[in-house]
């Protein structure tokens, strides 16, 4: 049995081992710790560092050991990346404040690294002595680079996101749905006008401010947007702003969903449509209506049609379409210019939306309960159609008549442009239609043919559809298909019709256009040239006619009565409006050889209907080639004298309606001496007409 001394020789033996066994074991934890460990003494000086110590610093221990703390060979970062002063080193902080300090962030540098930082998670803690004083402090790190790169990618992203918010128009908001949190932008209330804080920011908000009309919607919306298996949604509604109109929203967002897919969050952004509803109408307005007058436009018409012919089928009742032509507007267009021909048209536009306003079909046509629509196809051209006009036709047409002859009264009194008042009638044709109607452009074409019979039968009137007038524009049309082949081939020839003197001496001739046909026959002007005329075909027959009248007058240059005769060819309104017809008629007459002063042009007084400024600055031009001009059927037209003092004249052919009956008509004499004393005082020829 031990003795007691030996019981206290062995505690005293296993006493005098166990620190050095606690100290080996210490050691071999610290080696195998997860953490860099540096033990500073009281004098700040390194006394020990374990292995992932010496691999996190990048130095051995016995380069460390005995290292002061503030030595210079360290290089720490604050967190922000900035140089740390040796006094907010962690031994350092610890050793004059003496009280342990927890998760510092410090940057050890290393450019030689392919991380030029490696980022620590610090801690330091003071050890004391028995008698209290400081005996050292041990600083433990953890290497948190990862951590730190998260960190700032994290940042980065969130400063991504928070400038996209800031440089866009669009309005974040959240809502948190279990615990009925919601989150408004401060741009989210700058849209609606209203400062953050200046109204109640709780899940009713957005509610309160929708546009009642849209809250139903909106609401079913989101109820099937809640029940429904969806993640991202986009709906269109209104909101109202602070100063009481609304403002058209484009919201689009995620919702967030548990495992089972019940709704936990909505998150979106709100976009002001304002500008983009704006651009929208522009667009609108650019494809379906006229910039100028601000009527439908012809596409806009097209369209309305397709809906009223359907409409009209399925009643059974009748409507009309009334096609209006302003007349002789290309005249005043081009005597008084395109801003005064804008300004008659938007007047005209004006009276019309005036004569039809309301469902009566304008103002006095209260008993004729119509739907009416005004549209503009181009240029001087103008559609009114009109809707529910019974499903009797004989009252049908008897509205359409009515509405005519008021939108003739409208558009017949004077226009004010300017400082100038004008007149410009209208020409109207109207044309019925139902459901047996054929087509929009069936029915377009059988307006327009009414038109043109209006303007045949003298302008300022209406003319209703009828069969007849499309076989008419059928002959038209196969007549001017014939009248442009034969200018191809060249089958308009001159007449010369003999000019005589009062002793019976030949001494002028009048070129007179026929049609040499295939089959040999010579049609008359009166059968072509009003069709020439419309088409403006009349340009190119003229120059045809100078050609063959210069060619005659060169071939008769050397025959002793021919030579010294002068031969008249008719000039057209549209000739002398062409800006090329003098340089055409200079070059005719260099390459034909003919003496100009032989060739004399002939014109009506329609002419000067023209803008005169214009008409005399061409003639005179044409006077300086040497040739002269004749005015034809003096007295008939606007014969007024200052015509003939301001324009290069040199004759004037009295017409016919004087001449015929000279020694029957008692007043028939007088004129005709008139006007050869007025001639004669002016120093001009005249030639009598069919005398």
């Amino acid at each position: 049995m031990p003795t007691l001394q030996d019981r206290t020789e062995t505690a005293s033996a296993s006493a005098s081992v166990r620190p050095a066994e606690l100290q080996r074991r210490l050691d071999g934890l610290l080696e195998h710790l997860p953490a860099g460990v540096i033990v500073h003494g009281a004098d700040g000086r390194i006394v020990s560092a374990n292995r992932l110590a010496c691999t996190l610093v990048g130095l051995d221990e016995p380069q460390l050991l005995g290292v002061e703390a503030s030595d210079e060979r360290w290089t720490l970062l604050r967190g922000d990346g900035s140089v740390m002063p040796a006094g907010e080193f962690p031994v350092n902080q610890v050793l004059a404040s003496g009280a342990k300090l927890t998760d510092m962030v410090i940057g050890l540098p290393d450019m030689a690294a392919a991380q030029p930082v490696r980022w620590m998670l610090a801690n330091a803690y003071p050890e004391f002595a028995p008698d209290g004083r400081l005996q050292q402090v041990v600083v433990c790190f953890t290497d948190c680079t990862a951590l730190k790169d998260a960190e700032r990618s994290l940042q980065k992203s969130e400063e991504r996101l928070r400038l996209i918010v800031q440089g866009s128009s669009d309005a974040p908001w959240d809502w948190d749905l279990a615990g009925d949190e919601i989150y408004y932008s401060e741009r989210w209330w700058n849209m609606l006008g209203y400062h953050p804080g200046e109204v109640a920011p709780d899940s009713e908000a957005w509610r309160r401010m929708t546009h009642p009309e849209d809250l139903a919607s909106v609401l079913g919306f989101l109820q099937s947007l809640l029940d429904g298996p969806r993640q991202t949604y986009s709906v269109e509604f209104r909101l109202r702003h602070r100063d009481g109109y609304a403002v058209p929203i484009l919201s689009r967002g995620y919702v967030l969903r548990d495992a089972a897919g019940k709704a936990l969050r909505i998150s979106g952004l709100n976009t002001d449509l304002t500008e983009r509803k704006l651009a929208d109408q522009r667009i609108h307005e650019l494809a379906y209506f006229d910039p100028l007058t601000g009527l439908p436009n012809r596409r806009y018409l097209t369209e309305q049609l397709a809906e009223t012919l359907a409409h009209s089928a399925h009643s059974g009742e009748f409507g009309a379409l009334l096609f209006i032509d302003l007349d002789n507007f290309k005249l005043l267009n081009d005597t008084m210019g395109h801003a005064v021909g804008d300004q008659l048209l938007h007047q005209v536009a004006q009276r019309l939306r005036q004569a039809v306003r309301g469902d009566a079909c304008g103002e006095g046509f209260d008993e004729m309960r119509c739907d009416v629509h005004v549209a503009r196809l181009g240029g001087d051209e103008f559609v009114v159609v009109l809707e529910h006009l019974g499903a009797v036709r004989i009252e049908a047409i008897a509205a359409a008549r009515a509405v005519a002859e008021r939108l003739l009264a409208t558009l017949g009194r004077p226009f004010q442009l300017g400082a100038h008042s004008a007149r410009s009638t209208p020409s109207i044709g109207v044309t019925l239609f139902d459901g047996d109607c054929t087509g929009i452009e069936a029915l377009l074409m059988e307006a327009d043919l009414a038109m043109y019979r209006a303007k045949a039968d003298g302008r300022n009137t209406a003319r209703f559809f009828e069969p007849a007038m499309q076989s008419e524009a059928e002959r038209r049309a196969t007549l001017e298909a014939q009248l442009r082949l034969a200018l191809e081939r060249r089958e308009f020839v001159l007449h010369c019709q003999p000019q005589f003197d009062c002793a019976g001496k030949l001494v002028g001739a009048e070129g007179l256009v026929r049609w040499r046909r295939d089959d040999g026959t010579l049609g008359m002007p009166g059968a072509f040239i009003g069709l020439l005329e419309d088409t403006g075909l009349i340009v190119a027959l003229g120059l045809q006619l100078i050609e063959q009248g210069c060619a005659a007058l060169a071939r008769w240059a050397n025959d002793p009565v021919l030579g010294s005769i002068k031969l008249a060819v008719n000039v057209s309104v549209q000739q002398l409006r062409d800006p090329r017809f003098l340089e055409s008629v200079a070059a005719v007459l260099v390459e034909s050889g003919a003496n100009p002063a032989r060739l004399q042009l002939e014109i009506t007084e329609s002419v000067f209907a023209e803008d005169l400024a214009i008409t005399a600055e061409r003639m005179y031009a044409l006077r300086a080639l040497g040739l002269e001009f004749a005015l034809d059927d003096f007295g008939t037209g606007y014969s007024s004298l200052a015509y003939l003092k301001r324009l290069p004249l040199s004759t004037l052919k009295i017409d016919r309606a004087f001449v015929k009956d000279v020694e029957a008509d008692p007043h028939g004499a007088p004129i005709v001496e008139a006007i050869v004393a007025l001639a004669r005082k002016l120093g001009l020829s005249t030639v009598a007409e069919g005398f």
